[in-house]
């Protein structure tokens, strides 16, 4: 592609390396880009209260498309600026499903305030038997009911053991008008967001008012919560790590994650 105008990359698997860190030569190389003028954003699966150890490695603070495109966050300011939630209908309606096609799943809620450390709302908010996929120190339990009791900007399903993609097979029959499936790790989790949100629906949120288009776009990404982020952008480029979907869904494949991958393609133009 020509010379991209926006960078859009998820964070775990593809910015980040095996050790959770930002290297030397991936930071070089987006801060090449950025003193160029080309805009960088994160696109990530994480609430934006897991931003700012990202922002830090970085040196910087980008626009971040959390909650796989339910939130756009500004980490500079601290600040939410849009976020789209389920409905307390379709949260209802979500976890009726999960535990009649996967019996003994946990469930639980990302939901959101004005900011991402906003201690008013609790924001990981679990059902009692619930069992984290990760460390989640933050987390609130509640009862069934008070779970489901307000909207959230995604649900997590979860089943210690099982295979994600196994859980969205099991799943994909029921997919309505109130919410997608999507997964970002194959440790027993998805994730149910609101109906036609993706990352690459946050994306085109920050880029349209700017007249950036998605063919000046290059995206990165590794999982099947990026597949509509890669396939939207006008140059898609899964990691050498990455999930067959994404691998299907990307104009090129670079190399892992732990081998710079990103910082490779990024220095055909930026070195």
């Amino acid at each position: 592609m020509t010379l991209p105008t926006l960078i859009a990359t998820d964070v775990d698997g593809t910015l980040l390396d095996d050790d959770e860190q930002i290297t030397p030569r991936t930071r070089a190389a987006v801060a090449a880009a950025v003193a160029a003028g080309t805009q960088f954003v994160l696109a990530t699966g994480r609430p934006p209260r897991w931003v700012a150890p990202v922002v830090d490695a970085l040196g910087f603070a980008p626009l971040a498309v959390c909650a796989n495109g339910a939130v756009i966050y500004d980490p500079a300011q601290d600040r939410i600026l849009s976020a789209r939630t389920l409905s307390t209908e379709a949260l209802a309606r979500w976890a009726e499903i999960a535990n009649r096609a996967i019996p003994g799943v946990g469930l639980a809620v990302e939901r959101i305030g004005q900011s991402a450390h906003d201690a008013a709302t609790p924001q990981f908010v679990s059902s009692p038997g619930y069992e984290h996929a990760w460390l989640n120190p933050d987390n609130t339990e509640v009862s069934l009911v008070d779970l489901l009791s307000e909207p959230a900007v995604k649900l997590l399903i979860r089943r210690a053991g099982a295979q994600s993609a196994d859980m969205a097979t099991a799943l994909a029959k029921f997919v309505g008008d109130d919410g997608d499936i999507t997964y970002s790790t194959n440790n027993g989790l998805i994730e149910i967001v609101p109906r036609g949100v993706s990352k690459a629906t946050g994306v085109a949120e920050i880029a349209t008012p700017q007249g950036i288009t998605a063919a000046d776009i290059i995206a990165f990404g590794d999982m099947p919560n990026d597949v509509p982020m890669l396939g939207w952008a006008g140059h898609g480029v899964a990691m050498g790590n990455a999930h067959p979907e994404a691998v299907a869904a990307a104009d090129e494949v670079t190399t892992r994650n732990s081998e710079d991958g990103l910082a490779r393609v990024l220095e055909r133009w930026w070195l």
